[in-house]
Formats: structure tokens, sequence, C-alpha cells
């Protein structure tokens, strides 16, 4: 279990990307503190835990009484009534089988508390991200449109001296219709990924989430490798529960071993009254020992055949488990190199679009300007600065998975 720890440690530590780290942070451990999953597999864990309690008992003491209502005679008297005790006892070992199989029950629902932290933090991370990306695409279009108002007064007076069709101003226009209607569906997106946000954090639906001013590319990825995916709780998880039909099996084995019992019966005799001897009336002190054999085993042996054809289930379950982790992190490996390639092309691609709009409005001093040339480059600068937004999110997104696979 300390080793569990160990893992999901080094994993918080981390998992706290470059640019973002105190408010993400901040966010992570409001999450983990009042997430109701979290706090419902721990009281699950806890009660797996308070079973050893349970399991360390010995089987109930029986107590009998019993009155002789025609009291047979015996040579020294009539018995009367009939006390007795008996308690079994399991066989050595049997108690503490049963504390080692709850202690692998209880190991196996921890790595479970792990998981769901785990999961919690990159759903946060992701959802964190997604609302970054969508604030920060409402401000490119802000600011778009606000360009394209000073790009519409420069029209208007172009079409005030005659050197511009009053289309042109028209085409702006709508531009601008057409960019504020973006940006209302954005903003309808961005309540609802809010909602998604504060769900997970366990608070209400409308508090409002800020973000760090910029969230740029390290210049470095971090490193990774699928070694580390062995000590990744989802499969750690498997062998758990391996240990756990062990543990049940050693268990079996003890419970099909024979059962002792130690107890005690007194008979309470009447004296003769005809008769006067030493033991006239002397009372009937009996101890006993008992032993319960399970002849018939038969359900032991099924319990065996059961455990060892579960036991081979988990291991394939770990194998295709382990593979599809693989998959996964090999996946999120390219979409980020992706996504920093995404990046560097869209930096280019800006810079070049920006310059091919300096040179459009210099030509305005000079009276000529051709304002649908201006909407074209517009529009692809627009795209080149929604393209870089993205891929900067997608790798911050495909980060969380490869953090969540890898460490």
């Amino acid at each position: 279990m300390k080793h569990i720890k160990t893992v999901f440690l080094f994993f918080f530590i981390l998992f706290i990307l470059k640019g973002n780290a105190q408010k993400l942070e901040t966010l992570i451990d409001e999450a983990l503190l009042n997430n109701p999953e979290i706090q419902k597999i721990d009281l699950q864990y806890k009660r797996v835990s308070e079973k050893l309690n349970e399991v360390n008992t010995i089987p109930n003491t029986e107590f009998g009484m019993g009155y002789f209502i025609s009291e047979p005679e015996t040579r020294t008297g009539a018995q009367r009534f009939k006390i007795s005790a008996k308690q079994m006892l399991p066989w050595f070992g049997t108690i503490t089988s049963r504390e080692n199989y709850v202690g692998a029950l209880a190991d196996a629902k921890y790595v479970e508390i792990v998981i769901v932290k785990r999961k919690l933090m990159t759903s946060v991370s992701q959802s964190y991200y997604k609302l970054y990306a969508n604030k920060a695409k409402q401000e490119i279009l802000s600011e778009n449109i606000n360009l394209l108002k000073t790009y519409e007064t420069m029209a208007l007076t172009s079409v005030e001296v005659g050197k511009t069709p009053v289309v042109d101003v028209l085409r702006l226009q709508i531009r601008q219709n057409e960019l504020q209607q973006v940006k209302d569906v954005l903003q309808q997106d961005f309540l609802a990924e809010q909602t998604t946000f504060n769900k997970l954090l366990n608070r209400e639906d409308d508090i409002e989430v800020t973000f760090v001013d910029d969230l740029l590319l390290p210049n470095e990825d971090f490193e990774t490798t699928k070694e580390n995916l062995s000590l990744h709780p989802e499969l750690l998880k498997f062998d758990k529960l391996f240990r756990t039909i062990e543990q049940s099996e050693l268990l079996n084995q003890k419970e099909s071993s024979p059962m002792i019992g130690f107890g005690l019966d007194y008979i309470n005799v009447s004296e003769r009254p005809d008769i006067n001897f030493i033991d006239n009336g002397k009372d009937i002190i009996m101890p006993m020992i008992s032993l319960s054999i399970p002849i018939f085993n038969k359900k032991y042996k099924s319990i065996t055949k059961q455990n060892e054809l579960e036991q081979q289930e988990i291991l394939y379950q770990k194998k295709e488990k382990r593979n599809t982790l693989e998959t996964l992190l090999n996946k999120a490996l390219k979409e980020r190199m992706s996504a920093r390639i995404s990046y560097n092309t869209a930096i280019k691609n800006i810079k070049q679009a920006n310059n091919a709009k300096q040179i459009l409005i210099k030509n305005y001093e000079t009276g000529a300007i051709d304002f649908i040339d201006v909407l074209d480059l517009q529009e692809l600068e627009l795209k080149f600065q929604i393209n870089q937004i993205e891929s900067i999110v997608k790798y911050y997104v495909q980060s969380t998975i490869i953090n969540y696979l890898s460490n």
C-alpha cells in the first residue's frame, strides 16, 4: 500500500504542467477533497477494512439447558435437570487466513481510490483546458470583430470618395455578424463546459472559472517510458485481485480442516431418601471434546477450482488492459507531437498572414485597397489563430493522458 501511495504522489507532482501550476493545482486539490465518487469509494475502503474486526472472532458459545420431565433414576439419585456449554474452535491459522483475505480485499479497494483520483485529476485538467480554449477563441473573435469594425470605417470613408463599392461595406458587416454568431455559440458551449467542470469539483454550476493569461508550449516534452506502465494502478489492481484470490484459497484450505470443540455438561442429581451413602445425590460434571470433520468436502474442492479459473481470468484481463494502455499511450504521444507541429506551423502562418495584411493596409494610404483581399486574409489569420489555440490545448490534453498512463 505504501508503494501505491508513492506512485500516486509521484504522479501528482508531475501532473501540474508548466505555465498554469498554482491555479490548476488549487482546483485539483478542491476536486480531490470534495468529489463524491472519491468519498464513496473511501467509505467502501473503510467498510472493507472494518471487516478485520468482524473476522477476528470465533463461533458463538453454545449454552443449553434441559429439564427431565420424567426423572431418570441412577444409583446416586434421580436426575432433575441438565446444563451444558460448548465452544467450537476453528483450525489453527484459520482466523489469520481470514484477516489476510480481508486485508487483501482492502488493498484492492485502495487501488480503486488511487485510480479514481488519477482519473479525476485528468478530467479536471482536460475540462480546464477546454474552458481555456473556449475563452481564448472568444477573445480572438472579439479582436477580429473590432478589427472588422475598423475596416468598415475605412471602407465607409472610401465609399464616400468613390474608391470602394458599397457592397464591400456590406461584406464587412456580414462577416462581423458571422463572427458574432460564432462567439455567441462559443459562450453557450463555455457555460455548458463550466457546469461540467464545477460538478467535477462538486460545487455550484455557475461559479466562474478563471484562467491563466497565456498558455504556451514548453520548449521540451517531458520524458515518458512504457516501463512505467507496470506500476500503473489499473494494472496493479489486477495484482491485488490476484493476491485476493490467493488468500481466498488459503482460507478455503483452512476452512476445509476440522473444527475442535470443547464443552462441559452439568447434571443435577437429587438425593435418594431411602438410603444413605457417600455419593448420594452427587451432581454429574462431564467435560467433553468434539471434532467436526468435513467428510463431504466437494464444496471446498469446487471453490479451489473456481479460484484457479478466476486467477487465469485475472491474468488475461491484465494482459488485455496493458495492451489497451500501451495503445492509448502511443496514440497520446503521437497526438502530442502532431499538436506541436501544428502549433509551429500556425505561428509561421500567423506571422506571414499578418505581414500580408499590413501590406494591404499600407495601400490604403495610396488610396487603393481591396477589402475583399483584406477579408480573405483576415479570415485566414483567424483560422491560423484558432489552430494555434487548438494545438496548445491538444498538446496539454494529450499530456494529461500521458501523465495518467506513464507516471
